[in-house]
């Protein structure tokens, strides 16, 4: 936001600002129209500045979010998608600029390139499916989790169940997170 204050104040019609992943670190919502209204903001004035802004708020692009405007032109990178191909491994990123707006994220693609597991890969895909469907997610359990689960439970029972009057509170702390509890 600092930054955003700098271009505020000083920024004239010959000034190129660059705004790249404005609003990280911030809910999707918040991102959306700290930016929405930071570039309705920009375009406003009579003589902005050039503006530059890399983004993945893709729902910025929706029509409610920004103005129709001469002043704001959107490009994003070409990327070639076979049609009909689910498979996140098909996609080809060109680094070619070309008009336009990227419609999807190609988040999961990027974290194969980046040698992210495939595990998490399809737990991610099944992730955003859910949500994006308005399903709940349910936790994904495995024994070392359902093991961990059942020993805090056991803790919490024992902690329920002592008498802190006539216990003797040594011996209560003494193992109480041991695998045997």
């Amino acid at each position: 936001m600092c930054s955003f204050e700098k271009i505020n104040r000083q920024a004239t019609s010959r000034s190129l600002c660059l705004l790249d992943e404005f609003g990280k670190g911030t809910l999707t919502e918040d991102g959306v129209g700290l930016l929405g209204g930071t570039i309705n903001y920009l375009v406003s004035h009579d003589d902005p500045p050039k503006v530059l802004v890399c983004t993945h708020l893709t729902e910025l692009f929706s029509e409610s979010c920004l103005p129709k405007s001469k002043k704001i032109e959107f490009y994003t990178m070409s990327v070639l998608r076979p049609d009909n191909s689910t498979d996140i491994e098909d996609i080809v990123f060109l680094y070619r600029l070309v008009p336009g707006h990227a419609l999807l994220s190609y988040g999961l693609h990027c974290a194969l390139l980046a040698g992210v597991p495939e595990e998490v890969i399809k737990r991610a895909a099944f992730i955003l499916e859910a949500l994006g469907n308005n399903e709940h997610v349910e936790r994904l359990c495995n024994e070392n989790v359902s093991a961990q689960d059942q020993q805090y439970q056991n803790v919490v029972d024992r902690m329920l169940a002592f008498d802190f009057h006539k216990g003797d509170i040594g011996l209560f702390f003494q193992g109480l997170f041991s695998t045997e509890s």
